[in-house]
């Protein structure tokens, strides 16, 4: 039976409350943006690219964790289930799991959702016979799932550490929110581990610029959304380890003071001074295996590569 890919829109673009937090943002000291902003066509796109990098080996260490391994977690996670994969962007690293997990739904769900349309026409023509929905949906504040979607077992699959973006705490409410609905399930999750500063450094600033290039298009959109007037030009991509909160932090510092504007506000920024776009925690298997318990999730099963970089979590939801 040959299917067509059903979307489900649950996150509005210029939605009031987004940017209204966006703009409450701009204004604190330190000003500050939302990493969901990154994420415009463009900014999907930039993504892909940066996890192609010599320097970015968070994706190819846990595509390798994932090969060595991935009979090991079909086992674990079981078969037939409904994969809901967060922050899918396209679609690949979920699709590379099929023949394991023989998934009976694949449900995406992206903050940008023209990018998941074109990713999930591309699903469908590979496998015309599964049951695939793209929703639209900013999970990083809510997760709140359409009654009726998941048809199966849920298995939650979280991979390429993005969980690193919320602070520890945040990431304790967003875990709790996965567990609320993934029950008879569970969360496929990976995680980066702790490692020296100079590698974690030069992951997230690349000889290239292409995470540099990233982080400034977060300014564009934000013009966009906001009706700003940032001129990328202006600012620098800064990107650093933060030891003591184990944590690389990416920031726009600007080039000379200058003032940014936008209906009904602006704000002044002095030369030096930093919009703070992103966090990466870094965590350590017993820190991130605690966190899941304390989520409510079972104790958990956990996979790394040889250097002890990565992990792969899987936790069960009884």
């Amino acid at each position: 039976m040959h299917r067509t890919p059903r979307f489900i829109q649950n996150r509005v673009a210029d939605d009031s409350t987004d940017l209204a937090s966006a703009k409450a943002a701009l204004l604190r000291t330190p000003a500050s943006a939302a990493p969901k902003f990154f994420y415009d066509r463009l900014g999907s796109v930039l993504f892909e690219a940066i996890t192609e990098l010599p320097e970015y080996y968070p994706t190819r260490t846990e595509a390798a964790i994932f090969a060595a391994h991935g009979a090991a977690m079909a086992r674990a996670v079981g078969v037939g289930a409904s994969l809901i994969d967060l922050g899918a962007g396209n679609c690949a690293k979920a699709t590379r799991l099929f023949p394991l997990l023989e998934p009976k739904q694949y449900v995406a769900v992206d903050i940008s959702a023209g990018f998941l349309h074109d990713a999930l026409r591309r699903v469908q023509r590979e496998y015309p016979a599964l049951d695939v929905v793209g929703l639209g949906l900013d999970f990083s504040q809510s997760l709140e799932l359409p009654p009726g979607l998941v048809e199966h077992r849920p298995v939650f699959f979280y991979p390429g550490s993005s969980i690193g973006n919320f602070t520890p705490i945040e990431a304790l409410t967003f875990l709790q929110r996965v567990r609320e609905h993934a029950t008879g399930g569970g969360l496929l999750i990976g995680v980066d581990l702790v490692k020296p500063a100079p590698v974690l450094e030069a992951a997230y600033d690349d000889a290239l610029g292409v995470t540099a290039a990233f982080n400034l298009n977060l300014l564009r959109h934000l013009n966009l959304l906001l009706g700003a007037d940032f001129e990328p030009r202006q600012w620098r991509h800064v990107g650093l380890y933060n030891e003591t909160l184990s944590r690389v932090e990416m920031h726009l510092e600007a080039r000379a003071a200058l003032t940014v504007h936008w209906p009904g506000g602006e704000r002044a920024f002095a030369a030096g001074e930093r919009i703070h776009t992103e966090n990466s925690c870094k965590y350590t298997i017993d820190g991130f295996a605690a966190l899941l318990q304390q989520a409510g999730f079972a104790k958990p099963r956990h996979w790394t590569d040889e250097r002890g970089w990565f992990a792969v979590f899987w936790a069960g939801a009884d």
